[in-house]
């Protein structure tokens, strides 16, 4: 039995030698580790999505044993848990931070607008820190399309997340809520590049939403965002047309790259019953490019970033 299978072993060993360049397979794997690990690293963030999702299905199935323990609403300990898990995952990954968490209302509504990354990571990780240190959840509005994503529905139960209309944002806020709308949305996710550009065409309704609330709207951005996760350049005018068409997100993502990541929340900007729709859109877009123009390098720059995942970098950017 031994001599059988030492005969096995010798034979495997001399095909290998035969007909395996071991020099060009080991140069080879090399070569390529870094592309695979680009397009892998975003399957992470759908693992830690569907943990989240497993996490509150567990929560709700034994609701009734812990309800005794909040007031009013049963999900609060798993929205916690669930917070803790992504900053964690924020802080060890991206050394994530906040700036200007004061500009925040403890208790009363507003409006935040966001620039949308290829991944929004970034309001993932601020939720989870509104949630943690300020006890506040933040409401969002999300494509029509994430609703169809298996899973999804149990996360938007528990963390408030809706494909809103200007009239049911107006009543979350209404209701003295917290409420994230990234006017630039889906199309600014998959076609933004690095050089940081809002693209939000003539989209008024979150304007609509913050004048018929008669909230302030607070501008946030977040350092970083597009070398942490980035769209494929490459054969835009056949995204585009396909995104056109399907109304769908298509373009490749790579990345999860470990690159600094620090939100910056600006000033708000109060209610104004004078401003239209049209210039209140302005306004906030001034307001989150001058946050842009502060606080982001352009253009964005992966290795950079990473370096600045270990050292903070002068602020002056390059022209």
């Amino acid at each position: 039995m031994l001599l059988q299978i030492s005969s096995i072993v010798t034979y495997a060993k001399n095909v290998t030698v035969d007909y395996i360049d071991l020099d060009f397979t080991l140069w080879l794997t090399w070569m390529l580790t870094p592309l695979i690990i680009t397009f892998l690293l975003p399957l992470i963030i759908v693992l830690l999505l569907y943990l989240s999702v497993l996490i509150l299905y567990i929560y709700k199935l034994h609701r009734h044993r812990l309800r005794h323990a909040y007031e009013t609403d049963f999900w609060d300990g798993a929205r916690k848990t669930v917070a803790a898990v992504w900053d964690a995952h924020g802080w060890i990954w991206h050394g994530y931070e906040v700036s200007g968490m004061e500009n925040i209302p403890d208790d009363t509504p507003a409006l935040i607008v966001y620039y949308h990354g290829a991944i929004p990571i970034d309001l993932y990780y601020f939720i989870s820190k509104s949630i943690l240190f300020k006890n506040r959840l933040i409401h969002t509005v999300a494509d029509r399309f994430l609703f169809k994503i298996p899973g999804w529905l149990i996360i938007s139960e528990a963390m408030k997340v809706i494909p809103g209309t200007v009239q049911i944002c107006s009543n979350i806020l209404k209701q003295n809520n917290l409420l994230a709308i990234s006017p630039g949305g889906v199309y600014e996710a998959q076609f933004g590049d690095a050089y940081y550009r809002l693209m939000w065409k003539k989209r008024l309704g979150f304007a609509k939403v913050a004048l018929d609330a008669k909230v302030p709207v607070i501008p946030i951005f977040t350092q970083n965002l597009r070398e942490a996760f980035c769209s494929v350049s490459f054969g835009r005018r056949l995204w585009l047309k396909l995104y056109t068409i399907t109304r769908f997100p298509i373009v490749p993502i790579y990345g999860g790259f470990p690159v600094k990541l620090r939100t910056h929340v600006g000033k708000p900007i109060p209610y104004n019953g004078s401003l239209t729709p049209e210039q209140l859109q302005i306004k906030v877009a001034q307001a989150l490019e001058e946050l842009i123009e502060e606080h982001q390098r352009i253009p964005g720059s992966i290795m950079r970033a990473l370096v600045e995942r270990v050292y903070a970098l002068p602020k002056k950017k390059s022209k």
